[in-house]
């Protein structure tokens, strides 16, 4: 039975100051105590809670509920299994905004009022999306500390942040800019045929970049088949295949802090990444063409066959897009003619987005659109409905369309002449 036990303050000054200090049985048998508590009754009553937690099994160790923030996050961080670029993006929130803040916190001492206080604080130096990912993390990493016994509740559980100050962060190009396909067919004519369809891949197909970049040649131009109308709907595909569909590049973090690079083929996204994208029959053929005389292994490289790193693919798309200015040859350098600019800071990602932009424009079935870019639809709906052949016709129709118009506009026959 618990019980409690007088306490007098030996300190200068303390002038004898009497508190109480609770004692109670913990489930391995052994004794364990709280001290600081005003009177004997408040101790004792505190002492009876625990053991009453004891024998109904919902007890919650003092102990781990005063391990300071960081500890624990160091534990959680090293019980999850998400997918590698997920692990790096939670490390940089928490090591850039969370952990100078809470990292010696004790668990027991978190709540909602402070931590709601600082995000307002956060967000006048960052972006709201920022502070809103940062306090979500922190409830995930709360929620695990609950179901690890460390805490007998999570203080930050459905709570909703309010009074965040205006976002003056910039918006990001992929939330402003849609290409039109005859500035897509410039892009890639100044870029040439090898990066050029990497280009006009993505505009016309929507693939992620890490898609695109771990397409292998065994995936490209297979063919769809679907029983339709009393005969057999057919059409080319890629395929992002579900087990090694995504090119993976991020950091991984060792035992003793540092930091190594990783590339390398992963899962795609998420379950619904996994899909055939259907090929309109002009982008089927200049995907032939290209394959044909391709000597690598995988479809959009560097021209010696090795990964793009995005860094390196940015200094190509850049200047292609932002334009550049001459270049008169010297040594080691090559003679470089000025370009005017096409769409200054479009991005791969700009182009993704460009695509559904394009589905919704040529009128294609919400579930069709849905299934190409990789996204689950919701609802019962996305039970209920699948895309038919007549459906997928009449988007291929569509997206061939905008690239004959476009060569129409341009007064072009071909993206790249024939010499």
């Amino acid at each position: 039975m618990a019980y409690a036990e007088k306490r007098v303050s030996q300190a200068r000054g303390s002038k004898g100051k009497v508190t109480w200090r609770a004692r109670y049985k913990k489930p391995d048998g052994t004794w364990g105590s709280e001290p600081g508590f005003p009177t004997k009754k408040t101790a004792e009553q505190w002492g009876d809670e625990q053991e009453a937690s004891i024998r109904a099994g919902r007890w919650v160790d003092p102990e781990l509920g005063r391990k300071h923030f960081g500890a624990w996050v160091r534990e959680w961080m090293a019980a999850q299994a998400p997918r590698g670029r997920t692990t790096m993006n939670r490390w940089e929130r928490l090591e850039a905004h969370i952990l100078p803040r809470w990292e010696y916190t004790p668990l027991m001492d978190l709540n909602w009022f402070e931590v709601e206080a600082w995000a307002r604080s956060l967000a006048k130096s960052v972006a709201r999306s920022t502070v809103r990912d940062c306090v979500q993390l922190m409830t995930r990493i709360v929620n695990g500390a609950v179901d690890a016994r460390h805490l007998p509740a999570n203080p930050l559980a459905g709570r909703r942040l309010t009074g965040l100050p205006a976002d003056t962060a910039k918006k990001k190009s992929d939330e402003e800019q849609v290409a039109d396909p005859d500035v897509v067919l410039q892009l890639a004519r100044r870029l040439g045929p090898a990066y050029g369809l990497h280009v006009v891949m993505t505009a016309w197909t929507g693939l992620r970049w890490e898609e695109s970049v771990g397409l292998h040649r065994r995936n490209a131009l297979l063919t769809r088949r679907q029983r339709y109308d009393g005969s057999v709907f057919t059409c080319p595909v890629l395929r992002v295949d579900k087990e090694e569909g995504a090119l993976a590049e991020y950091y991984v973090r060792g035992e003793d802090g540092g930091r190594r690079v990783f590339r390398g083929l992963e899962p795609p996204k998420n379950e619904k990444s996994g899909r055939d994208v259907d090929l309109p029959p002009f982008l089927a053929q200049l995907l032939r063409e290209h394959l044909d005389g391709w000597p690598h292994e995988f479809v959009f490289t560097t021209l010696n066959g090795k990964w793009w790193w995005r860094s390196y693919w940015h200094k190509v798309l850049r200047p292609a897009a932002d334009g550049r200015d001459a270049r008169p040859k010297a040594r080691g350098t090559a003679v470089k003619e000025a370009w005017a600019p096409i769409m200054p800071g479009l991005t791969m990602r700009d182009l993704r987005h460009t695509h559904d932009s394009w589905q919704e424009q040529i009128g294609v079935r919400p579930v069709l659109a849905h299934e190409q870019m990789g996204h689950k639809y919701p609802g019962i709906k996305g039970t209920y409905q699948h895309p038919t052949p007549a459906m997928r016709q009449d988007r291929l129709d569509g997206l061939q369309g905008l690239y004959e118009r476009a060569l129409k506009q341009l007064e072009w026959k071909e993206i790249w002449e024939k010499s």
